[in-house]
């Protein structure tokens, strides 16, 4: 019962007219209570002055300093020092202000006998009552307050908060004050020695070494960490999280202090460790002017705008000064949220955007666009990547993702673009699938136009893998079949892939843009590959859950044209670094521009018939370390090894 009305009534809060109301009550009991007390409960000698119109100015002149000083528009329940020193104020005010007074009618007027000529012990024993009234009170029903909370919680929860400074300690008054948290903070975590082995309000600081570990675990029946340091590596993160996710404890983590709500922490501001945040690195570092130089003062387009990739572009070039960016999706709704965004959150640059539904394999509506705009940086993210899907549809990755890259790629030259910069993928890479071999193909054509001698526009591709939290990644559906009871399923347990943050992918693509001079596929430091299965079993541990008790793990066979590990560089590639140690230029084989052409004419004849095998085999002999896998078009395979 007591839980309950905690749960329903901690959001509401008394007037601060109904405590200032009170504090005024109390001022003038205080007033009476000292006049007795001033003549030692004489009442023949307390009937000679007029108790009832100094009780009114007495109260009127602590109603000013109140007024003054605010002391009335704090949360009870959560009073604290601050609250404290207000009431102090506005009582010194108060006071201060009657004895002026009855200084000036003393001093001016001796012989005055008036309802201004206040006792000046009354005064201060006034003073010191109101405060023991007013501050005592205010403690009392704080106390009230917290003790209803304890005797609420039927079930504490033991918690250890990691970080003994003063996040920490602001992570543990949130947690205590908050009426449903139901926490019980068992010890500090800390690294530093100063720190270890004292005490905070009479909680232990413990290393993490001496935390960690199953004994003290059992034996405190911890079941959460709380991370509340703020600015915590990525790898620390990583350390402490999966240190605690392996004995069974759930990971919480202390939001960034300007997402504090009026900059007070409140306990229901914390998150579950993701596994985003497990998987993220540290922050790049941007050569900022070099981008800045590219983008500043120029017309921009981004294609395959409303995607995941090419809508955090289109976000982070606003950042850089451009004379006019022009958005291109096929998805008109996806493209209204992402107009939506930049209107809301870019205000002041939203005059300079254009939101145009379009798709790249339109000539005549692709030309109409760089006619209208002529714009001089294009950044090509427009794309078909889901590969079971593509592998089921040949006709449309070769549409979109091979001819509607020539139309942008033909258009930049005619249209004198300066540079154009295509986002392609590591499954480009010794392909297995269709969705791979198209992108290579579309890498093979931009490369050979850029060595052709007959455009000044400079190509550049950038090559990376999976993006945490792009549209039908893995990481959304495995947190949606968690959502649901599960089961997990993965195609094979030994499947592993490299991920990259969407801001980080973007900020290397903008960084290979700028340092590109034409003709380069980047590839980007992408870092350890992730086994699948280990990330399903993290996402079930950080959800709270129990893998074989709460839920399963299903392996569903790989899907045609899907790889076990992706690669960055095919066999016959190497590399050369740059100026940025997480971007490194691959040295590909050159492909003659008449050639590509050619095999080009080919395939687009054969998408008069869009007969999948046919389409399929030449982009085999386009690209001959394209063999399919689980696929099938591995017959294909076996036809052309005859040959």
């Amino acid at each position: 019962m007591l839980r309950k009305l905690l749960s329903n009534y901690s959001d509401r809060f008394l007037s601060r007219w109904v405590v200032l109301a009170f504090d005024i009550f109390m001022v003038a009991v205080a007033f009476v209570v000292a006049t007795m007390l001033r003549h030692n409960f004489d009442f023949t000698a307390m009937g000679e002055q007029d108790i009832p119109a100094q009780t009114i100015i007495a109260a009127m002149a602590y109603f000013i300093g109140f007024l003054l000083t605010q002391s009335y528009s704090g949360i009870i329940r959560h009073t604290g020092v601050n609250d404290a020193v207000r009431l102090v104020e506005g009582a010194m005010i108060a006071s201060g202000g009657i004895l002026f007074i009855t200084a000036y009618f003393s001093y001016f007027h001796s012989d005055y006998s008036g309802v201004f000529n206040f006792s000046r012990s009354v005064i201060i024993i006034q003073f010191l009552l109101v405060l023991f009234f007013l501050i005592g009170s205010r403690f009392f029903i704080k106390g009230i307050y917290l003790t209803a909370i304890k005797r609420a919680r039927m079930t504490n929860r033991n918690i250890v908060i990691f970080g003994a400074g003063a996040s920490g300690m602001i992570t543990r008054n949130a947690l205590l004050s908050d009426p449903i948290s139901n926490v019980n903070v068992v010890a500090f975590m800390d690294e530093n020695p100063s720190k270890v082995k004292k005490s905070l309000e009479g909680i232990p600081v413990l290393h993490p070494d001496k935390v960690l570990k199953v004994k003290f675990i059992e034996q405190r029946d911890i079941s959460e960490i709380v991370i509340s340091i703020q600015g915590l590596s990525k790898v620390k993160l990583r350390e402490i999280s999966d240190r605690a996710v392996k004995l069974g404890l759930q990971v919480k983590i202390v939001p960034p202090a300007e997402k504090w709500i009026n900059g007070e922490l409140s306990a229901r501001q914390l998150r579950q460790v993701r596994i985003e945040d497990l998987l993220e690195r540290e922050p790049i570092q941007l050569d900022n002017t070099n981008i800045e130089r590219e983008i500043r003062n120029r017309v921009v387009l981004v294609t395959g705008a409303a995607g995941s990739i090419g809508a955090e572009i289109a976000r982070q070039i606003l950042y850089y000064g451009p004379k006019q960016v022009i958005y291109l999706d096929q998805a008109e709704s996806a493209l209204y949220e992402l107009e939506f965004d930049i209107k809301t959150n870019y205000s002041e640059s939203f005059a300079k955007c254009e939101f145009i539904v379009g798709n790249v394999k339109d000539f005549m509506r692709m030309e109409a666009l760089f006619k209208k705009y002529t714009p001089e940086v294009v950044f090509h993210a427009a794309a078909y990547k889901h590969v079971p899907l593509m592998e089921d549809n040949p006709y449309e990755a070769l549409m979109v993702n091979v001819f509607g890259t020539k139309i942008m790629a033909d258009l930049s030259c005619e249209f004198g673009v300066n540079k154009f910069v295509m986002v392609s993928t590591d499954k480009a890479v010794n392909p297995t699938n269709v969705m791979g071999s198209s992108k290579r193909i579309a890498e093979i054509y931009t490369q050979a136009l850029a060595n052709s001698g007959n455009c000044k526009t400079q190509f550049v591709t950038t090559r990376f893998g999976n993006v945490l939290g792009s549209n039908g990644s893995v990481i959304p559906i495995f947190r949606k079949q968690i959502e649901h009871g599960g089961p997990i399923t993965v195609t094979h347990k030994d499947i592993t892939r490299y991920f990259m943050t969407i801001p980080e992918a973007c900020n290397l693509v903008l960084e290979a843009g700028a340092m590109g001079e034409g003709g380069e596929i980047f590839v980007f430091d992408m870092g350890e590959s992730v086994k699948i299965y280990d990330l399903a079993k993290k996402m079930v541990a950080l959800s709270g859950l129990r893998l074989g008790r709460d839920i399963e793990i299903v392996e569903t066979g790989l899907r045609p044209g899907e790889k076990l590990y992706e690669e960055l560089l095919a066999t016959n590639e190497n590399t050369l670094g740059t100026h940025h140690a997480k971007i490194l230029k691959a040295r590909v084989r050159k492909h003659d521009y008449n050639n590509v052409v050619a095999q080009l004419d080919s395939l687009s004849e054969a998408l008069v018939d869009a007969n999948p095998m046919e389409l399929v085999s030449i982009m085999k002999s386009m690209v001959p370390e394209f063999k399919s896998n689980n696929s099938v078009y591995e017959s294909l395979d076996a036809n052309l090894g005859d040959k």
